[in-house]
């Protein structure tokens, strides 16, 4: 018996909606289970500079509805529901969703990251009352505020960047001497007369009674701590691959991203990865579109060879 699609795909950030698009267009009927709603970690960016084709920038949001977009015409089917499990069964490869089993002939897991946490005193207990993960989601919430943004890379950077619309000063912490930002952005950040730099420093804990008042930051170098007092901290030193629900089946590696071959093929024939799951250190929406189409074509290939046997 045929299974009811042809391919399931995991995850709808650019390398899922990317490998949907290039499955419908290949005549496979195809769903996509996404948990919240399409676009992945994209869709939270403010300004997208550095895709190619749009030379004067695109906000992240609009960019991701352009990618639902053109897949949806071609025929994929979107579903707003949480994939909890895989297993394979025969040429089956089904995904558990809630009480129901979906069934298809092959699987590309295009997951995505979640932002990684700090793990100090005060984020979880403050997390929605002064601590977030999301500038572009959030930073409208702090208007004239004093605002901490954690980390150095080009997220945390251009995030930061992001919330100094709307704050009147942003403290950026990062535990070395220099930014890992790119030049670009890097420069502007430099340049920006609202961004304060707390440099070779390390969050030690959130402060706060009802909300967020400051934080405890200590000098990796002089060892001495401080308080700086602010409204609302901002998060982003890092992401962890979302692979938690195909433990057991698929092979991951020890930072918990999935193992695969050249081609994005898992250790699992007719299972495939795209993205961040797979390609944790380049987190690019060209990268991820790459990966996307390669699993989508080598998906095809895959059904097309179980058909002939």
């Amino acid at each position: 018996m045929q299974a009811p699609y042809d391919v399931i795909v995991i995850g709808g950030g650019p390398a899922g909606l990317t490998a949907g698009l290039y499955t419908s267009r290949a005549g496979l009927r195809t769903l996509l289970v996404e948990q919240l709603m399409p676009g992945g970690q994209a869709a939270t960016t403010d300004m997208v500079e550095n895709y190619p084709g749009f030379p004067e920038g695109i906000a992240g949001p609009e960019l991701m509805q352009r990618f639902e977009q053109q897949a949806v015409r071609f025929g994929l089917e979107v579903r707003i529901a949480q994939a909890q499990a895989i297993s394979v069964r025969g040429r089956d490869r089904i995904v558990s969703v809630g009480d129901e089993e979906l069934v298809a002939g092959a699987l590309i897991i295009a997951s995505g990251s979640s932002p990684r946490k700090l793990g100090v005193p005060g984020e979880d207990a403050f997390r929605g009352r002064g601590v977030s993960y999301c500038a572009t989601c959030d930073g409208p919430l702090y208007r004239d505020a004093v605002l901490a943004m954690v980390g150095g890379g080009d997220s945390a950077v251009k995030e930061g960047i992001f919330l100094t619309k709307f704050a009147r000063k942003v403290y950026l912490i990062h535990r070395r001497d220099e930014l890992r930002a790119s030049g670009v952005t890097r420069d502007r950040a430099l340049s920006n007369e609202k961004i304060e730099f707390v440099w070779n420093s390390v969050v030690e804990e959130i402060v706060g009674e009802q909300m967020v008042s400051g934080v405890r930051v200590r000098n990796v170098k002089t060892r001495e701590q401080s308080t700086l007092p602010v409204d609302g901290v901002f998060i982003f030193v890092g992401t962890e691959p979302n692979t938690g629900f195909v433990k057991g089946i698929l092979k991951l590696d020890e930072k918990g991203t999935l193992v695969t071959n050249r081609d994005t093929e898992t250790l699992v024939p007719g299972i495939f990865a795209a993205g961040d799951v797979q390609e944790p250190f380049a987190q690019q929406i060209a990268v991820a579109v790459g990966h996307g189409a390669q699993a989508a074509m080598m998906a095809e290939h895959y059904l097309a060879e179980q058909r002939r046997e």
